[in-house]
């Protein structure tokens, strides 16, 4: 008996011990400081520009074959599901039923509904998950995340700078760390932006905590929790790692996707 327990207390160490050694990854320090150095190019691994929420794969529009088709995912929230008003669950099955579709939206412009086709800022934390590589310059007082989608960007002041001057795309960021985690309270948002292209979507009410922790040399887990009392019913959360991009070439390159969207937007108004 004293020779099986022996052997189980083994066996439990050696398994918890990866477990271990990961929660206790302490990142290099910032020359200088004494906060963990994020500087690099980062992407994510996910599925969630396309839905938050488990999704099968999906039709895109049908003159396009398989070109724009939608992947399959298992999903980044919490619980696995997004604790919408009745309202707003309704509002965002209209969005995604007609995310395809060009909406007159102010008596004069015909535009698509989906705000990722017009080239909008992507806002926060949707910036984070889309297909693309973002670059993190980090400095003692301020870090800087330039994210290649529309060439957006975020300044992130690592003290007190008081509340947003205006509400914009990408919010108002004031970050600190805890520990090894970089904690960023966003606010300031316009009602703009989409969380994906499944037509999920926040007021200007919308308020993100985001954390970014460190787990390896070349890993970070990101997780956001988000708050909209005008169209949710709770606070709820994402999480999912973001990983370092470390081929010879990687480099931060532009998408400037202004010109690819002008047609879409500003065609109708060609003089004939």
């Amino acid at each position: 008996m004293q020779k099986l327990f022996t052997s189980v207390a083994a066996l439990v160490m050696l398994v918890s011990a990866p477990v271990a050694a990961q929660t206790a990854y302490r990142a290099p320090r910032l020359a200088g400081t004494t906060q963990p150095n994020l500087n690099g190019l980062w992407q994510s691994i996910t599925e969630a520009n396309w839905d938050l929420l488990p999704h099968e794969a999906k039709a895109g529009p049908p003159e396009f074959g398989a070109l724009y088709a939608q992947p399959a995912g298992t999903g980044i929230v919490e619980g696995d599901e997004i604790p919408y008003q009745p309202w707003a669950l309704a509002k965002k099955k209209e969005n995604f039923a007609n995310r395809f579709v060009r909406q007159n939206t102010d008596g004069v412009r015909l535009e698509p509904l989906d705000p990722e086709a017009k080239c909008y800022l992507p806002g926060v934390p949707r910036a984070n998950y889309m297909p693309f590589p973002f670059q993190i310059v980090q400095g003692n007082k301020k870090i800087v995340i330039a994210y290649e989608f529309a060439s957006a960007s975020r300044i992130i002041p690592l003290e007190k700078v008081g509340d947003a001057p205006t509400d914009s795309y990408m919010g108002w960021s004031q970050g600190h760390f805890e520990g090894d985690t970089l904690v960023v309270d966003v606010t300031g948002f316009n009602e703009k932006t989409w969380f994906d292209r499944a037509g999920d979507f926040h007021s200007e009410s919308l308020h993100v905590v985001e954390r970014f922790t460190p787990t390896s040399a070349n890993s970070m887990q990101y997780q956001a929790t988000i708050e909209d009392p005008k169209v949710f019913t709770k606070p709820w959360k994402i999480e999912f790692p973001l990983y370092r991009r470390t081929e010879k070439n990687a480099q931060f390159l532009e998408f400037k996707c202004v010109p690819f969207a002008d047609e879409l937007v500003y065609g109708h108004l060609r003089k004939k």
